[in-house]
């Protein structure tokens, strides 16, 4: 079996070629290091060297050997170097889970912070909705996910890292559109709404429900995505509550209103007189043993809170 002293004798006396000068670069007698190169070239099975009393000369073997001869002692220099990165968190993988349009508000601040700050971390991206974020979390596929509340997990921790208002989808030319104010749950009387699963989308669903508890609209769909009731009501199919961040999707057909105390509930208090009622978290397991996890979220407090 080859090992690291053969190695770093054979560098040193191909790179001196001089048995004396290797030796003292080494540290060592001429003895010992004339053996490892013989127990080396014995375990390769070639000649590396050709030596005589007046000069070293390497083989064409030799050569080629030297190369990779390096890049073992490269690797082995760094090796112990990359293993304390990633057990102190500089270092590793994360794997991150996220919904469209948290990509839209969030993702992307978050990653250029990562390059930044922490370039040696790989970032591992998986599109999912909340549901499917949780439980990758548990089954061990994620490491963090950008996420909407609720999480009833007992193994999950969770933090708000960013807030904003909700507003309303409505197709181009649509009555609402031409209303010169925000919207209160009395202009949805009667219209058709596109509103959002109760199990896969519940956020978005009590969301919605909250607003218009004092109208009466009539529920036309029910979808899982944001990006799916964006489409429906491009499509002239009703009227679509969604978070601010929404506008940025960029589809045409649509019209994007205020509504009144950004969609908030006035019965929730602070949170709902500030008019951003929509909260984006962060969700990670903490019983995580991924180092690089806990550096990302040592970033995550300098990361911007609201608009």
């Amino acid at each position: 079996m080859l090992t690291l002293d053969q190695i770093r004798a054979f560098v040193a006396v191909a790179e001196e070629l001089h048995f004396g000068r290797a030796a003292d670069r080494l540290r060592m007698t001429q003895p010992p290091l004339s053996r490892h190169i013989q127990k080396l070239e014995r375990m390769v099975g070639v000649t590396l060297l050709d030596r005589d009393n007046r000069r070293v000369v390497l083989t064409d073997a030799g050569r080629a050997f030297l190369e990779d001869a390096r890049r073992m002692l490269s690797l082995v220099d760094t090796a112990g170097d990359r293993a304390r990165r990633i057990a102190s968190g500089a270092a590793g993988t994360v794997r991150l889970g996220f919904t469209a349009v948290s990509a839209i508000s969030m993702l992307g601040a978050l990653l250029r912070r990562l390059a930044e700050q922490l370039p040696d971390i790989d970032v591992i991206l998986h599109e999912r909705v909340t549901a499917g974020q949780v439980d990758g979390l548990l089954r061990g596929e994620l490491d963090l996910g950008l996420a909407r509340p609720p999480f009833d997990i007992a193994s999950l921790d969770s933090r708000v890292v960013f807030r904003e208002p909700l507003c309303v989808m409505v197709p181009v030319g649509h009555p609402l559109a031409g209303l010169d104010r925000a919207l209160a749950p009395d202009d949805f009387d009667g219209l058709p709404v596109i509103s959002y699963n109760p199990v896969q989308s519940r956020y978005f669903h009590e969301l919605t429900v909250r607003f218009l508890t004092n109208a009466h609209p009539r529920i036309e769909q029910q979808v899982h995505q944001i990006l799916t009731a964006a489409l429906l009501v491009a499509a002239g199919r009703g009227v679509a509550l969604a978070p601010a961040s929404a506008r940025s999707l960029g589809i045409d057909g649509i019209v994007f209103c205020d509504l009144v105390r950004g969609g908030g509930d006035p019965l929730d208090g602070d949170d709902g007189a500030k008019g951003e009622p929509v909260e984006l978290h962060v969700i990670w397991n903490r019983e995580s043993t991924n180092p690089a996890l806990w550096r990302v979220l040592d970033l995550l407090p300098d990361l911007q809170i609201g608009r």
